[in-house]
């Protein structure tokens, strides 16, 4: 396959419109736009359904027999083809039922649901009607759902009665109710998806079963909207505590992801693509439900885990069952799996079908990159986005010709992002030098127009930090040869002493101990030397030495590597490390036990014991410091 990465990259940005208006091609427009940039929206006279590119046209292109999505579930035991016609009836009959419970193009409606097919049905429904939809994370505390709820203002609530964890079912319904209760904006109607593991007890005259409404259901066409049409919001968390709601535009997003699923994924019509993510985050978004529909592919929906469902071989089972072209998972992930099955003992046999592995979500060390790399033989690629982007923006792109990768970086800029490294004054910094990532402007389609009803905050917390630039709000540099490394967020830069040092470098040094399955590195405060990092690490399973040992070891190798003016000497064992639901580690709250401030621990907390095993963890090294 020909390297056209350059030629591509370099018209994206000499010739924006041009690059642009080819992509657009991709989509099926009902009016194609003129103006492919109109100095703030993309594609704005066009107008189009996502639904439609999503579905229909494969269906009318005499692709229905096709497999669409796939539902795995070792939860439940359950799994499920549906084909691109199946999968059509399906959602267009949703989209009846929510047009007949009174929503209509433009309205909100809330999805509060696990990993089943309704969730993707109901997605797709709003979408289907010109509705916008706000997917939360099924399990969400009711505090953190009613804040969405009174934001978001929506017409209908969608929730499913329960989640199952392994060992334990999560009733949602109740979580539900109680988000109602404590909302000052008052929701009418709620549509129960009833699931055999908890029967939930439904508010007579507000709450229908899904059942009962779909079968009087009627089935719905596509509703054309116009290109900059909110499409969905999806909630972030923000620094007041208020959640963000990230806007995502319609014909900008559709162009986006068509153009991602062929050029960065190397993903076609008929491939299959798995994404071990949640609808409740953007990557279940993106490359869960809208991208690998677009691009006429088979998408695999899991309701499991890397471990435990049963054990860490399932992966494994489901990339060789359903024959999946390319994975993508999250890093903490493929960690958990080697904590687990380091020698990959699990595994059963080589997924034949496997081209590439993409890892997004946390920095991804390059240990794990390595060792993932090593035991499968195909590239395993980190690239890198977030909820505000809504499609990579750093990354190896696969499906342009390239496979190899640095490990330790993200990759290349993607086509339509100009990055550059700045210091606290804006200054532009040279190559190596660690600084602010940001992007020029304009953002390329795809990425966020606004915030829900708060564009003033757009504007605060991402475009007047640096005007002209959008600020990414994490540190890193960009190499002699062009390539991105991010290190970690601007506040995980800590200042040893006048040294400036990222946390990222000194987890990666870490995370080379053969003992380490994953860590996390911290600036404490510290009266001499104004900070100090501060280390927590996992061990894999099967290791031999003990705590003490590894800690032992683990400063010496930080020390030996990066030299005494770390003034790294504190590393402590836990079992787990704090972390979202998604699988990022919340060193912030590390940060504050380290500190001996109370901290913030959000809503999306995988283990909240994992809180206390970190501040036992710290107070064993004597962290908070006893006041002088």
């Amino acid at each position: 396959m020909a390297d056209r990465y350059d030629a591509l990259y370099r018209q994206s940005l000499e010739d924006r419109e041009g690059f642009w208006r080819d992509a657009a091609k991709l989509i099926e427009w009902e009016t194609p736009p003129d103006e492919v940039f109109g100095g703030a929206t993309w594609f704005k006279d066009g107008w189009l359904n996502i639904c439609h590119n999503a579905l229909d046209r494969h269906v009318f292109a005499g692709r229905g027999d096709q497999p669409a999505l796939i539902y795995d579930s070792p939860v439940t035991g359950a799994k499920r083809s549906y084909s691109y016609s199946e999968l059509l009836d399906h959602v267009s009959r949703t989209a009846g039922m929510i047009a007949a419970a009174g929503v209509t193009a433009g309205d909100r409606v809330v999805i509060y649901m696990p990993m089943v097919p309704e969730a993707a049905f109901a997605m797709l429904a709003c979408a289907r009607i010109g509705a916008i939809h706000s997917v939360v994370f099924g399990g969400f505390a009711a505090k953190e759902l009613a804040k969405r709820i009174d934001d978001a203002e929506p017409k209908l609530v969608i929730a499913a009665s329960c989640g199952i964890e392994p060992g334990r079912i999560v009733e949602y319904k109740p979580l539900l109710d109680d988000a109602l209760e404590q909302s000052r904006h008052k929701v009418d109607r709620c549509i129960i998806l009833q699931r055999p593991e908890y029967r939930a007890a439904l508010v007579e005259e507000r709450d229908e079963d899904w059942h009962d409404a779909i079968a009087k259901a009627g089935r719905a066409d596509c509703s054309t909207v116009s290109a900059d049409h909110p499409l969905y919001i999806l909630y972030t968390s923000g620094t007041t505590g208020i959640p963000k709601g990230v806007v995502r535009d319609t014909g900008g997003y559709a162009v986006a992801l068509a153009w991602s699923m062929e050029n960065i994924f190397g993903v076609t019509a008929g491939d299959t693509m798995w994404t071990a993510s949640d609808v409740g985050w953007v990557v279940g978004h993106s490359y869960i439900v809208y991208g690998p529909l677009l691009a006429g592919a088979t998408t695999v929906l899991y309701e499991g885990k890397p471990v435990g469902t049963p054990d860490a071989g399932a992966f494994w089972r489901v990339l060789r069952e359903h024959d999946v072209d390319i994975f993508f998972t999250a890093p903490t992930a493929v960690r958990a799996i080697r904590k687990e099955d380091p020698e990959l003992d699990l595994m059963g046999g080589r997924p034949n079908a496997l081209k590439a592995v993409f890892l997004a979500g946390e920095r991804a060390d390059p240990g794990t990159l390595e060792w993932l790399s090593t035991k499968l033989e195909l590239p395993v690629i980190d690239h890198w986005w977030q909820t505000e982007t809504g499609w990579p923006a750093v990354a190896t792109c696969f499906g342009l010709g390239r496979s190899e990768t640095l490990f330790g970086s993200a990759g290349h800029p993607v086509p339509g992002y100009a990055f550059e490294v700045l210091d606290a004054k804006g200054k532009p910094l040279s190559a190596g030098e660690i600084g602010e990532l940001v992007v020029k402007l304009p953002l390329p389609p795809g990425c966020l127009p606004t915030l829900w009803r708060n564009h003033d905050g757009f504007i605060r917390s991402y475009l007047s930090r640096h005007p002209g630039y959008y600020s990414a709000g994490d540190a890193g540099f960009i190499d002699d040869d062009g390539r991105i490394h991010i290190m970690s967020r601007i506040d995980d830069v800590i200042n040893v002493a006048g040294h400036r040092l990222s946390t990222a470098g000194i987890e990666q040094i870490i995370g080379g101990h053969p003992a380490v399955a994953e860590c996390a590195v911290v600036g404490a405060a510290d009266a001499l030397k104004g900070m100090l990092p501060v280390a927590l690490f996992v061990r894999k399973a099967n290791g031999d030495a003990d705590d003490r040992t590894v800690a032992q070891e683990i400063v010496a190798r930080v020390r030996s590597e990066l030299g005494p003016v770390a003034a790294f000497r504190t590393a402590a064992a836990v079992e787990q490390l704090p972390k979202t639901r998604s699988g990022k580690i919340l060193r912030s709250v590390i940060r504050d036990l380290a500190d001996g401030r109370e901290p913030k621990v959000p809503a999306t907390i995988e283990a909240p014991t994992a809180v206390a095993m970190a501040k036992g963890a710290l107070a064993s090294v004597g962290y908070p410091p006893s006041p002088a």
